[in-house]
């Protein structure tokens, strides 16, 4: 790498927008927080990079809730969460399995919903209140809660760097084809999946290597309704043999992609590794359909239907707040508890996720949520996926839109105010913050 440097000169850049609430990163995250804020009255900005909502839960093909249940048949994910199970079960988009069956060890329930990727984890097996869904329809339904929420949503737009000033954050510098812009907010929620706000703001992160994975679906597969697909050839038993049905007939999901014959570790902050993982992953998935093609029953006329066009990048920095969330605090109580979670593949571990893992040390007007936000490597395995993302979005929202009406510094907030609006919209927090929930979600008829 070149040690010479360029001085770019100093300019004026154009302040386009001030609100309440802006919110970067448009994936699950972004969406429940920008929803949730501008719902509680703020005027709410949602920039994102690509041209379309859902980040990995669209454009990386993980399209699995996985889970807004404990594994012992409790639901511990409610909220915005539910709210898009139940509009993309109104559409036909989203598959399930019915509140009744949830924790149930019947083992033809649970290899009934194992083909469809919904069971994880070590036996013995229960059924999850997981939910395999389409991600059109998910990217229909987050544009329209959007709109009907009052958000202002602009894409293919840049985070460059955000506007730190007396300690806290007053809004964001971006980069698009508009060139280089100002938008000005009270608080920043950064959703961005990468940190991207906060490393910038100069807080303290862990990072982690990660192998890169791509997800993708095939078509016309015969006998796609019986999957799981499990065959002794060299593919299969390298991936893992687990290909699962999706919604849509004759068409399996492909889970791990490549990733378990990519053997190098990648920097998901580095444009250059990640360059080359985009290259080599395609590369793989070419080979891996062939080889489908021409030797495993079934695949003889199927056809790759699409490529996640995201990178199945599922940790790179992780905030270190004012707490870190660890293994140590499975099933612990916490006073300022705004989401609660389940692990996707350990039955009955639990987590409550207080407010202070969504604050940064230092910066001010500044909320993390989502795969980013404060949590050490192992928790951070319950705490990435996409219900839990959708949960700590929402409270970093409804934050940020209290922060914003009432001038108390995001830092300062009074915990137990932003409790009881997550409790109005039906949020669950956990056993030491119990609340009648809608167990069972508002599309589960027994």
């Amino acid at each position: 790498m070149s040690t010479r440097t360029y001085r770019e000169e100093a300019r004026e850049v154009p302040v386009v927008a001030e609100c309440d609430v802006l919110v970067a990163g448009g994936g699950s995250a972004g969406i429940a927080a920008a929803a949730a804020a501008a719902r509680a009255g703020a005027e709410t900005i949602l920039l994102e990079r690509y041209g379309s909502l859902g980040g990995m839960a669209t454009g990386g093909l993980i399209i699995l809730l996985l889970s807004l249940d404990d594994g012992r048949g409790r639901q511990v994910v409610g909220g915005l969460c539910q709210e898009l199970v139940d509009r993309l079960a109104v559409r036909g988009g989203a598959f399930h399995p019915r509140p009744k069956e949830w924790g149930s060890p019947d083992p033809e329930l649970v290899e009934h919903y194992r083909k469809f990727g919904l069971v994880w984890g070590r036996e013995p097996h229960a059924v999850r209140y997981s939910v395999a869904y389409d991600p059109e329809e998910f990217r229909f339904v987050a544009n329209e809660l959007l709109v009907e929420a009052g958000v202002r949503l602009r894409l293919h737009t840049w985070i460059a760097q955000p506007i730190v000033a007396d300690g806290a954050v007053r809004g964001v510098i971006t980069e698009s084809k508009a060139g280089r812009e100002a938008f000005l907010a009270k608080v920043v929620v950064d959703a961005t999946g990468d940190g991207d706000l906060f490393a910038a703001a100069g807080e303290p992160f862990g990072l982690e290597p990660v192998y890169p994975w791509l997800w993708f679906r095939m078509g016309n597969v015969g006998g796609a309704d019986d999957a799981i697909l499990e065959t002794e050839g060299r593919f299969f038993s390298t991936l893992g043999g687990r290909f699962f049905k999706t919604l849509g007939a004759g068409r399996t999901l492909m889970p791990w992609g490549i990733a378990d014959v990519v053997d190098r570790k990648i920097d998901p902050t580095s444009p250059d590794q990640l360059t080359w993982a985009e290259v080599e992953c395609r590369r793989r998935v070419m080979s891996v359909v062939d080889e489908l093609k021409r030797g495993v029953e079934g695949f003889e006329n199927a056809y790759l239907e699409d490529v996640a066009w995201q990178l199945g990048i599922y940790e790179s920095r992780r905030l270190e707040g004012r707490y870190v969330l660890g293994r140590r605090d499975e099933g612990v109580a916490f006073e300022d508890a705004i989401a609660y979670t389940g692990d996707w593949v350990r039955y009955g571990a639990t987590y409550e996720i207080p407010y202070r893992c969504l604050l940064p040390q230092q910066t001010d007007q500044l909320l993390v949520a989502g795969r980013c936000l404060s949590a050490d490597h192992r928790v951070h395995q319950a705490t990435k996926e996409i219900p839990p993302c959708f949960a700590t979005g929402e409270a970093a929202g409804l934050a940020a839109a209290l922060s914003a009406a009432t001038g108390v510094p995001t830092s300062a907030l009074d915990t137990s105010e932003v409790q009881a609006e997550l409790r109005k919209v039906g949020a669950i927090l956990g056993p030491s913050h119990d609340n009648p929930s809608r167990n069972g979600g508002g599309n589960g008829a027994d």
